[in-house]
């Protein structure tokens, strides 16, 4: 079942990447496009000390690509269920506006739940498709962008789950708490701590919709300034 799991994984990954490379420019959806545009006009919001935090990632990106490696992006947090798959999609979604074809990005975390539904619905609000053809504790859930592309897939794992690479990669600390529980992860070539605050703490809340929106939007906002910075060369 592991190794099942694995190849649908990685087929899929490499399906939407020989897609992307195959047309020169593919539309995102209508709602996705706008909200892309908007999140673009934001980049002066954008903290001092974060951007040298991010500008790190670029600079990894940028060092990859004078050496025509690929830029393997893992984003990790404790639970692997909000921002780790915020990161990873976003930063996915950016390097294919930008035109920057080999970036891959990956999550795990230090435990595996599943897929938070709030985290889904910020996506859907955002204008990201995510669905499901199976149940269980751990489904697996589909990420589409447009008509023309192909999905990825998402779920919850461990940082360390076989679908993630083992060597030649950048390790991006999403939470405090991982950040604090893996000083050090094997097979990294950088390590970053990005915390965000976690929006699950708003779950039992009015203000639930409101949150999540607003991390879904600061990520999207930070791997968008990542990925500009690449496209221009520095």
């Amino acid at each position: 079942m592991k190794r099942n799991l694995t190849s649908v994984v990685l087929s899929i990954l490499l399906i939407t990447s020989l897609a992307f490379k195959s047309k020169e420019k593919l539309e995102f959806n209508p709602k996705l496009t706008a909200y892309c545009e908007a999140i673009r006009s934001k980049f002066n919001d954008i903290p001092s000390e974060r951007k040298s935090e991010l500008k790190e990632i670029a600079n990894f990106i940028l060092e990859q690509k004078k050496q025509h490696l690929p830029s393997n992006l893992l984003f990790v947090c404790t639970s692997n269920s909000r921002r780790s798959h915020m990161a990873q999609v976003w930063a996915q979604i950016a390097s294919y506006y930008y035109g920057i074809d080999s970036v891959f990005t990956f999550s795990g975390g230090t435990e595996q739940t599943r897929v938070n539904i709030n985290a889904i619905e910020a996506f859907q609000r955002a204008g990201i498709e995510i669905y499901s053809n199976n149940q269980g504790d751990n489904p697996l859930r589909y990420v589409r962008i447009g008509d023309k592309w192909n999905p990825w897939v998402i779920f919850s794992k461990k940082y360390t789950d076989s679908t993630n690479l083992k060597t030649n990669f950048a390790a991006i600390m999403v939470c405090a708490e991982a950040d604090k529980a893996c000083p050090f992860v094997e097979g990294a070539e950088l390590r970053i701590g990005l915390p965000y605050q976690d929006p699950k703490e708003f779950d039992n809340s009015p203000l639930k919709a409101a949150k999540y929106d607003e991390r879904c939007k600061q990520i999207a906002t930070e791997m968008f300034f990542v990925m500009d910075i690449v496209s221009k060369g520095k």
